[in-house]
């Protein structure tokens, strides 16, 4: 079987998460962030998903995804109803999972072109 190195086509990619950092391509992160497939913001002001708001989700809204993945941490959290009714309400899909599951979920839907933007909570 022969080995291929892919390379994926969009600037920032998830080489792994768990509940107290992440490696985006070879910087890592230890404070909550957002990412797209060309954007990273990082110090995203975010500490617990089960207080998450939908103001708070307004850097992720802001590029215009048609899917959110909402890492929450070591442990699958979810935001209050009313949060997740903001993205519903907009059209815009909202999945909340582990980090580890959000990165590897986020890398697939990046390599496919889809708009997607990841939120990660880190450090909860």
């Amino acid at each position: 079987m022969q080995l291929t190195l892919e390379n994926p086509d969009h600037t920032y990619y998830l080489r792994g998460a768990d509940g107290q950092a992440a490696l985006v391509n070879e910087r890592r992160l230890e404070t909550s962030f957002v990412l797209a497939p060309d954007r990273l913001i990082e110090n995203w002001a975010v500490a617990d998903v089960r207080e998450l708001s939908a103001d708070d989700l307004a850097p992720l809204l802001a590029l215009e995804p048609e899917l959110i993945v909402l890492g929450s941490g070591e442990r699958q959290v979810f935001p209050p109803a009313a949060t997740q009714a903001a993205c519903l309400g907009r059209g815009i899909g909202l999945e909340v999972m582990t980090n580890a599951a959000a990165a590897r979920t986020f890398n697939v839907l990046a390599g496919e072109g889809r708009r997607v933007v990841a939120g990660f909570v880190l450090g909860a």
